[in-house]
């Protein structure tokens, strides 16, 4: 056992805790995986004596109590995962001493405190995933000029505070960026247009492959991540290389949307949604061919909805709800696939696939309408008060004329005598000339 160099342990029913003694037992590892198990307790701090190891990986138990500091003793390390237990307390400072790591994930744990300054030693880092813990505090300037090859940063659902710093344009390599659900205020930094890494039109493939002593040792682990995309959480590990995302939603960001963004034209999720950002969707949003994933739903955003949206091929997912648009829906293209759901909340939005119709909204014809309206009301108008008088004049006036003079009565009623006995002897000769036959 002293020669034991692979310990590989994981996705099984193991339960109990990490032996104690475990660094004395094993001093030849080079990686050492328990993950996916049922394994409680502490990790002990004799972890500190296993300095040949390159991976550890304990994610995904049911660990407590804090990371140990003498974790630092491993100084080979180049993938530290933790994620998905029940570790509290701080990060050690100490860890800044792992100057080959390269990946870091502490997610998914009750990890509280600040983000250690000394992190800013880790220069090699590729992939740090915080998410999911109680860590406060600004989101360090810092990082920007630490972490030169970082490809995730992945902050999600901690209690940051304050604005994003602008320095994280300088994260060149960066391909997925994530500090959703925390406390963030102020505006979204232009500068986030130099991240170069997504400003690639076409898919920058990329590798996350450990740098370790041994071909094989890297073969071993493979990286993972959620991200929240398309209305759902998708894990991803041999196809993360092509998720390019940026995920600031459910925070208290404010100003215009940052039309800037739309020249990240590798972007394939972009999620703001349930912030306070204003302004208009830029018509030159089509930019973003590579876009499967447009989240802005829950903010103060107006204007009409662009359609150059339409050309959006890739696009899956959409939701602009709750927010200020209003006009058509530009129902044509990759628009027809999304349902109402994507356009509720917006009370001046109309059209398909909304059951509200739009209205003419041309003023000269809707002034045209309104007085042709007007006029025919007055011709109506006058022409059933004309009929009536005629009505009245007709049958008062002669029954008037009549019975005030008597010898024009007599005339009258002589005359239509005549007439009747006229047609009576006209129907008596006719039947006389024409008997029925039987």
């Amino acid at each position: 056992m002293l020669d034991l160099r692979y310990l590989l342990l994981s996705d099984n029913q193991i339960t109990g805790a990490i032996p104690s003694n475990i660094g004395e037992s094993l001093p030849s590892l080079y990686f050492l995986s328990l993950s996916g198990n049922r394994i409680t307790g502490t990790i002990p701090n004799s972890i500190g004596h296993l300095s040949f190891l390159e991976v550890i990986d304990f994610s995904r138990n049911n660990l407590t109590g804090s990371i140990p500091s003498t974790i630092n003793n491993c100084f080979s390390l180049v993938a530290l995962d933790l994620g998905n237990n029940n570790l509290s307390g701080i990060i050690p400072k100490s860890l800044g001493r792992l100057q080959s790591l390269q990946s870091l994930h502490l997610n998914h744990n009750e990890l509280s405190g600040e983000l250690p300054s000394s992190f800013q030693n880790l220069t090699g880092l590729e992939v740090l995933d915080l998410s999911y813990n109680k860590l406060l505090g600004e989101v360090p300037a810092w990082i920007g000029a630490a972490f030169v090859n970082l490809v995730i940063l992945n902050l999600r659902s901690n209690v940051f505070c304050g604005r994003l710093p602008s320095q994280l344009s300088n994260l060149s390599s960066l391909h997925v960026l994530d500090i959703a659900q925390n406390n963030l205020m102020g505006e979204i930094p232009i500068t986030l247009v130099e991240l170069k890494a997504m400003a690639q039109e076409q898919m920058n493939i990329y590798r996350l492959s450990l740098n370790a002593n041994s071909s094989y040792t890297s073969s071993l682990y493979e990286e993972q991540l959620v991200v929240i995309a398309k209305g759902q959480i998708l894990e991803y590990t041999k196809t993360l290389s092509l998720v390019v995302a940026i995920d600031l939603s459910d925070n208290n960001l404010s100003g215009e949307f940052p039309q800037e963004i739309t020249k990240l034209f590798g972007l394939v999720v972009l999620n703001l949604s349930r912030n306070h950002i204003t302004g208009q969707i830029p018509e030159n949003i089509s930019m973003l061919r590579q876009l499967s994933s447009l989240d802005l739903s829950s903010n103060k955003l107006s204007g009409t909805i662009p359609s150059s949206m339409a050309s959006l091929s890739f696009l899956s997912y959409l939701n602009l709800s709750n927010n200020n648009f209003y006009g058509e829906i530009p129902f044509i293209g990759q628009m027809i696939t999304f349902p109402e759901l994507a356009f509720v909340g917006n009370p001046d939005l109309c059209g398909p696939p909304l059951v509200i119709k739009c209205q003419d909204e041309d003023p000269n014809k809707r002034q045209s309408v309104v007085s042709d309206k007007n006029d025919g009301g007055y011709i109506d108008q006058w022409f059933y008060l004309s009929v009536g008088l005629g009505f009245a004049i007709g049958i008062l006036v002669p029954f008037f004329v009549l019975s005030t003079r008597k010898s024009w009565c007599e005339a009258y009623f002589d005359f239509v005598d005549e007439i009747v006995r006229w047609l009576l002897r006209g129907r008596a000769t006719y039947a006389k000339n024409h008997p029925r036959r039987r």
